[in-house]
């Protein structure tokens, strides 16, 4: 009967899945375009490298502004209406920046496309927390982080292609219509918990539930995962069941410096890499383009990879990946420094950069939901991408300015190895937490408060 049963159930967790990853697709080209029309913008504006950087890390800043607080809200208001509402908000943002004439009005919309973007990845990663188990929560954020790498792949081409044919004003015009598609889609496919959808059946809902519970525990472990869990320190710990313990967590707190620290790496490549391809390497726009997918063509695989490996090769854990993140990103960035000037062998060191940095991406995300239960997963998301995105804030200017001081991209990208090597240290404090039996019961209550 029970085989019966999982032959039958439905699988409509992966179509909110689908909608995730287009929906931060589109929320990603939004953010990430900038990098490619940075040198576009340069021309017609006569900037420094250090307003360049501003121009990027403002975003950062309302990004990182809006989250907290919509943590909050979607804690107890749930993320439907909220997501939605953000989508169609940036999208119109973008079409505005279409309009640009000056510096001070590209930094202004450059920030309030940060606060309307900042709900969408605290609403999309507890919409993931809602809708898989356990064994499924490292693979699912894998694809969602993905999606992140998927943008930048077709971007920066589609981006050269528009702005040297139309104007890179045309850029945000184009931009602004898939969101404004994905904001009506998304309202229409995604619930807040699956109970709520139509296309759930109780099978499904069942498996998403019940799996909590035995995900750990049915797994057989290899004996050198014992080794693994001391390294890591893996123990039992107390669930973070309100907002007051989250707040008082050191592993939550070191989750978000260390992903302070890596999105100082991933946001600083994202403005800095089609720059320094031109400026340092030599390359004409129309190559910029497309060697400066190769970091995302990289990390696309990386994401992907990532969640996987963390769910069934690690069952579970979620520090592994992290630190092998930091560390050997680290140890790629002094190859790229280094590289001959061989487009294969820069692509290669490239393409390796990203893959390395987005291998354990996804688990800085995923970490938290081992700690929390559904009811604050919300607020400790929200904290975790605030203080983290505020390292897309400080790299892009950071880096301009190291730039304009020494004229030297060894010295500004030396910069990401070091704080590589700090998030490195960070994580190795962490706790890794085992399954928690009492955040399932959290989740369990809510379920049969949906269906009540």
């Amino acid at each position: 009967m029970q085989v019966e049963s999982v032959s039958k159930r439905s699988k409509y967790r992966w179509y909110v899945m689908a909608v995730i990853f287009i929906g931060y697709v589109v929320c990603m080209a939004d953010r990430s375009n900038i990098g490619t029309l940075l040198p576009f913008i340069s021309d017609e504006f006569h900037i420094s490298n250090t307003q360049k950087g501003a121009i990027s890390s403002f975003f950062f800043l309302g990004y990182a502004i809006s989250q907290i607080p919509a943590g909050l809200v979607m804690a107890k208001t749930g993320t439907r209406k909220l997501v939605s509402m953000a989508i169609f908000a940036f999208s119109l943002i973008t079409f505005f920046m279409g309009f640009t004439t000056t510096v001070v009005v590209l930094l202004v919309l450059r920030l309030l496309l940060g606060l309307m973007e900042g709900p969408t990845p605290v609403g999309m990663t507890s919409t993931i927390n809602n809708w898989f188990p356990a064994k499924e929560k490292g693979t699912a954020t894998g694809f969602y982080i993905a999606s992140t790498q998927f943008a930048p792949i077709i971007v920066p081409p589609l981006v050269v292609l528009i702005a040297t044919n139309w104007g890179w004003r045309s850029v945000f015009f184009v931009l602004a219509v898939p969101g404004a598609i994905m904001a009506i889609v998304w309202y229409l496919v995604v619930r807040d918990h699956p109970s709520q959808s139509k296309f759930v059946n109780q099978a499904e809902l069942d498996y998403i539930t019940s799996e909590e519970v035995t995900a750990s525990k049915d797994r057989v472990e290899a004996p050198w995962l014992t080794r693994i869990d001391r390294l890591i320190r893996r123990r039992d710990i107390e669930t973070l069941d309100t907002n007051g313990k989250v707040l008082g967590s050191w592993n939550i707190w070191g989750d978000t410096l260390a992903y302070f620290f890596m999105n100082n790496v991933l946001y600083g490549m994202l403005t800095w890499i089609p720059s320094y391809l031109v400026a340092e390497r030599g390359y004409d726009f129309i190559k910029m383009g497309f060697v400066a997918s190769a970091p995302a063509i990289g990390g696309l695989i990386g994401a992907l990879c990532g969640g996987v490996i963390s769910d069934r090769v690690f069952n579970g854990r979620r520090k592994p990946t992290m630190l092998l993140t930091a560390f050997f990103t680290a140890v790629m960035f002094v190859a790229v420094l280094t590289v001959p000037q061989n487009t294969v062998l820069i692509v290669g060191s490239l393409a390796l950069t990203g893959f390395f940095l987005n291998v354990g991406w996804p688990m800085f995300t995923a970490y938290a939901m081992g700690l929390t239960s559904s009811k604050t997963y919300p607020f400790a998301i929200s904290i975790i991408n605030s203080g983290g995105n505020l390292g897309g804030f400080f790299a892009p200017i950071i880096v301009g300015m190291l730039l304009d001081r020494t004229g030297s991209y060894t010295v500004a990208f030396s910069y990401f190895v070091v704080v590589l090597l700090i998030a490195f240290v960070l994580l190795i404090s962490l706790t890794e937490p085992r399954a928690q039996k009492a955040a399932v019961a959290a989740d369990e209550m809510l379920l049969e408060k949906a269906q009540a």
